[in-house]
Order: structure tokens, then sequence, then C-alpha cells
């Protein structure tokens, strides 16, 4: 457990000073983006998931110095490595798409013109190459009806790189909202994190509770008001780490627990042509609208249809709305154990 908790506290006190310095370097490169939920629409610093990276990344720079110079065993660390490069990569490509247009600096309604739709989950299957290449995971599976079957190379070849895609992508569709995305990140990767310590999975841990840190310390700089926005980069990291710990602890059911929401999410975008917006008309309460009427093409559409809430109180909800999910891990976790 110490390296563990070792790796949750680095990348959390690292997480809280890094912000503040990628805040001052992105104002000043211009990386910005609109604050639609705020009257004035301020202009912030963007791309959160780039200090939220990092630092996980010294979390987890610690628990393999831990296990090479005090354990004494390089076990499964050809596989952190691996993934510790396939989130390091999805986050380059999640900042790319963050990187703004020109409309942001004048000051005009677009707020970046990013990738495009087909360059993002093309830019997130070569990100899972890392895993491929060292045969991450279990290739045996329990499918639906077929049973235990073992995928051999379909695994590292399709299911992996398959996987990182959809992971990537499918979170990617749900935020939006001050603290949103960092809030229901802390819950999932809590909830993980803590599957992952009962089930023996140690490396999973590590990478669970090494994201969990930083997310925290980030919520500091993102809960609204917030002084840095998220951006695509942060959901494509926690997506990245979300599935690179699933396959790496042979856990995926438990990742697809948690990303109900989230494929919940998927297919009602689904039903809009994936063209809906997660945001709310704002008001001159500071309360949100849903933007389509009745029209239900996101959580966040049947948050506003509720009733009058603020930004900060769909974050709210949309953060029990994973506790709730997340809690079916721990009824899961109680069958199987």
């Amino acid at each position: 457990m110490i390296e563990i908790i070792g790796s949750f506290l680095i990348s959390f006190i690292v997480c809280l000073f890094l912000t503040k310095i990628f805040i001052e370097l992105f104002y000043r490169n211009n990386i910005i983006a609109l604050d639609l939920h705020k009257k004035d629409k301020p202009k912030v610093a963007n791309s959160g998931g780039i200090p939220v990276m990092f630092s996980a990344f010294f979390g987890l720079m610690f628990f393999i110095a831990y296990q090479v110079f005090i354990n004494e065993t390089t076990q499964n660390l050809v596989y952190l490595f691996a993934a510790v490069l396939t989130i390091l990569l999805i986050g380059l490509v999640g900042f790319f798409d963050d990187l703004n247009s020109k409309e942001v600096i004048e000051g005009k309604s677009e707020i970046r013109k990013g990738l495009k739709q087909w360059q993002k989950p093309l830019l997130t299957l070569l990100a899972a190459i890392p895993l491929m290449v060292v045969r991450a995971g279990n290739t045996a599976m329990t499918l639906p009806i077929l049973g235990s079957v073992d995928l051999g190379l379909l695994y590292p070849l399709v299911v992996v790189p398959l996987s990182v895609m959809l992971a990537a992508n499918v979170i990617n569709m749900l935020g939006g909202f001050n603290g949103s995305e960092a809030g229901m990140g802390s819950v999932y990767f809590f909830s993980l994190g803590v599957f992952a310590l009962f089930m023996g999975k140690t490396v999973s841990a590590a990478i669970y509770f090494s994201m969990l840190g930083a997310l925290l310390a980030f919520l500091k700089y993102n809960w609204p008001p917030a002084k840095m926005l998220s951006g695509d980069s942060i959901q494509y990291v926690m997506g990245a780490a979300v599935i690179s710990g699933a396959i790496l602890g042979d856990m995926e059911r438990a990742a697809f627990i948690v990303l109900i929401p989230f494929f919940i999410e998927a297919f009602l975008k689904l039903r809009s042509g994936l063209k809906a917006s997660c945001l709310g008309k704002l008001q001159k309460d500071g309360k949100l609208e849903p933007p389509y009427g009745r029209k239900i093409y996101s959580w966040t559409h049947i948050i506003m249809n509720l009733g009058r809430f603020s930004e900060k109180q769909v974050t709210i909800a949309l953060i029990l709305i994973e506790a709730i999910f997340c809690s079916l891990l721990f009824i899961y976790l109680y069958l199987i154990i």
C-alpha cells in the first residue's frame, strides 16, 4: 500500500503546482477557451488534461521506482510503461484537439476548430500501439453465449486498440461544465482503484490512484468558477487510463460498469446524429435551460429539464449520477469475491 499511497500523494501535490504553472503558460500562448456558462463569457486557460497527465506520470514513476529499488522486482513493469506511453500519446491527441482557433482570440462565438471528427478515432487508435506491441492483457475473455474464449492475437491486435479508441471517445461525449469531467473522473477512478486493490491488481490500482490524486488537485482550479477548463485532453487521458488499467488487471467488466453513463450518453447523442451539445442556455439569473426544449440528447438535458439549475448544480448532479453507477461496481465485487 505504501507505493499506492505515495503515487496518489505525488500526483496530487505535483498537480497542485503544475496546474498553476500551465494556467499562466497557456494564457501567455493564447491556449484559451470561452467559459460559456458565465454571463460575461470570460476567456479561461484550456486543456487541463495536460497538467493532469504529467502529474499522473510522476505518480506512476514513483510507483515504478518503489517496485524496482525497494521491492526489487520488475514484474509487469513493461506493461505499465506501455500503459504510461499510451496515456501520454493520447493526451497529446487531446491537446491537438484543444488548440484554439483564431475566433477565440477575437472573442467570437466559436470556441475552437480542433480535430476533425474522423481524425479523433484514428489518432486514438494509434495511441494504443504501445499496449499492442507488448501484448498487454489476458487474451481469454468470457463472452455472452460463447462463454470463455481465447482470442489469441485478436486481443492485442483488435480488442485492445478498439477498447482504447472507444473509451477515449465515449468519455469525450459528456462534459462542458466546470468541474464535471474531473468530478466524475474522481468518482470512477476511486471506485476502480478500490476494486483493483480488492482483486490484488496492484499495477492497475497504481494507475487509478495516480489519476485520482491528479484530478482531485485539478478540481481546485476547475471547480466553478474555473480558473482552468478541462478541454478534450482530460477526457482522452481519463479514457486511456481507465482502459489501460482494465487491460493490465483483466478488469474489462469493471471498466464497462463505471462507464455505463457515458455509453448512455453516446446513445442519446446518436439520436441527434452526434450533433447535439451538452451545454445549456444561460439565463439572466445564472440558471441554465435545456438547449433543445423537451428533446433529450444528453444527461445534461435530462437534468436541466427537471428544474432551473446553475452550472455548479448540474455538475453536482452529474457526479451523483456517476456515483450511483459506480455503486454497481461494488455490488459486482461482492458477488465475485
